[in-house]
């Protein structure tokens, strides 16, 4: 398939494969068989686009074998295809390097060892050769042309170099977003009226659309062939090869945690961060109260008579009381904020970042259910331990009174709450950069319209505050130590605030975790190819 730049090519190629949605009319057909959907190309169509799409931090061998894994469950096919796969390719002696280390070529191949993991009879290249040197395109060419001579399959190329249409049995051209001719090299030549096809171009830009669209309805006319008939006996020859059959959900969800831990562990930028939040943020906070938090000295919340000594010790217990629930309720907020600040770091990149990754392997047989499953495990529990962390090194060190279980459960709910929403923006946003900045405009919004530190007017409270996770991990936190003076405290010099019971603030937690959880499924079902 050829055509100027811009004219359409790649974007007719994903229609038909449903990767893109198209305002137009048409239709699909594969082997006599209308094509309605996608899933109706798995495993008889691979889509090899331009740049390979693997993690840069794993080895070419791990690269195929988690394909693999994802779509062939008999382990015997696995390791046999493992090994015809790098030979075909050519990157049997580099198995063992990490994608980052390949070079333009040899990555070109590993995006083409990739769709041979699913061993399909028909394999579609968008501009795998673009950009590569003469030699490595030579290669690239031949490694397709032995797979059509020795395996049998067809395979589709957009390609630039008109110097190599000779190496093709049918060639495609496309202009101004219209197919103007269908045919092999020699009828090309004539049909455009050039003697070398790298003059193509010339010749199409000569004349407006319209005029090629003529010319090639009066060639087919000529020709006595329908549109039909063509494609008939295009699609007749391909060899019947049957469809392999993808592992079940729960495998793929292992193969899918295996892999993310395995990234997780080797991005070691990344994994300093983790760990830099993880464990330094709880340190930012007992730095505040070393040496524990303040006690409440005075004997009576109210004490009595009108002489100046119980005046006095009403003055200076309202002080104290002051002081006291300003530094205690400050310190559950900060804790809050850099919680949700984690959840942020957690969740904001986690799909969005590989989304063109993932989209290519639902073309293999990944089911989103699996996929989904994978993301929120691997996020929840890394917020859970978050969570549980900050709890216990600031309750250990602050000397934070209260319940050890309810304030871990509502802590990691508060992470993981804020974690999987921002999960549920990177599976809704293509862009990375944009899920981040999203995810954090709503870290941001948590301290001021939580209404703890600043009080919020009246007819905003019940309107922002259901949406607000800091407040739910303040109030859960802070009624746990109803039963303490710090709270009394608070209470005498806030008589008319209201603070939610850790059982509701639990609730609504876990409520906007799982309102994430749907909204990352969602997303994963959509389709979304221009990221």
């Amino acid at each position: 398939m050829i055509g100027p730049s811009g004219c359409g090519k790649t974007t007719l190629v994903k229609a038909m494969l449903g990767l893109v949605p198209v305002d137009s009319d048409g239709e699909v057909w594969l082997d006599q068989d209308r094509i309605t959907r996608a899933e109706d190309l798995l495993g008889r169509v691979g889509f090899a686009p331009q740049f390979s799409i693997a993690q840069p931090k794993l080895t070419v061998e791990e690269c195929l074998r988690y394909a693999l894994d994802l779509c062939v469950s008999d382990e015997s096919v696995r390791v046999e295809r493992l090994e015809r796969v790098l030979g075909v390719i050519g990157l049997a002696e580099h198995r063992h390097k990490r994608v980052e280390s390949l070079s333009g070529g040899q990555l070109r191949r590993l995006g083409l060892g990739l769709e041979l993991t699913v061993d399909p009879p028909t394999l579609i290249c968008d501009e795998v050769t673009s950009g590569l040197d003469p030699l490595s395109e030579t290669i690239i060419l031949d490694l397709l042309r032995g797979l059509v001579r020795e395996r049998g399959k067809t395979i589709v190329c957009i390609i630039h170099n008109l110097a190599k249409l000779t190496s093709f049995d049918w060639i495609t051209v496309v202009y101004s977003g219209e197919v103007v001719f269908q045919g092999d090299n020699a009828t090309l030549l004539k049909h455009f009226g050039v003697t070398d096809a790298l003059r193509l171009y010339d010749a199409l830009n000569a004349h407006p659309v319209a005029y090629w669209r003529e010319r090639w309805a009066e060639a087919q006319a000529g020709a006595g062939h329908s549109d039909e008939e063509r494609a008939g006996e295009q699609t007749a020859a391909t060899p019947a090869q049957g469809r392999t059959q993808p592992p079940g959900a729960l495998s793929q969800f292992k193969t899918l945690l295996h892999r993310r831990m395995r990234l997780f562990l080797r991005d070691n930028g990344y994994l300093s961060l983790v760990l830099a939040i993880t464990f330094g943020f709880p340190v930012m906070v007992v730095i505040f109260a070393l040496g524990g938090l303040p006690q409440i000295s005075s004997p009576s919340l109210e004490p009595q008579g009108s002489s100046p000594e119980a005046m006095m010790a009403i003055v200076a217990y309202g002080k104290e009381s002051v002081h006291t629930a300003s530094l205690v309720t400050g310190l559950i907020m900060f804790q809050v904020i850099l919680l949700t600040l984690m959840g942020a770091n957690n969740g904001a990149r986690e799909i969005a970042a590989e989304r063109l990754l993932y989209e290519k392997e639902r073309l293999t047989g990944l089911r989103p259910e699996a996929y989904t499953a994978s993301k929120l495990f691997f996020t929840g529990v890394l917020a859970a331990f978050q969570g549980a962390w900050m709890t216990a090194f600031v309750k250990v060190v602050c000397a934070f009174p209260g319940p050890w279980i309810t304030q871990t459960v509502i802590f990691s709910l508060s992470c993981v709450a804020m974690t999987w929403v921002c999960v549920a923006f990177s599976a809704m946003l293509a862009s990375p950069e944009k899920a981040s900045t999203l995810s954090i405009y709503l870290v941001g919004f948590q301290l001021p319209l939580s209404g703890v530190v600043l009080a919020l007017p009246s007819y905003l409270v019940w309107v922002c505050r259901p949406f607000i996770n800091a407040y739910w991990g303040w109030a859960g936190y802070f009624s746990s130590m109803e039963q303490t003076r710090l709270y009394d405290a608070y209470t005498y010099t806030n008589p008319e605030t209201l603070v939610a019971s850790p059982t509701v603030a639990a609730a609504v937690l876990l409520l906007h975790a799982l309102i994430g959880a749907g909204v990352v499924y969602w997303g994963c079902q959509q389709r979304r190819w221009n990221a």
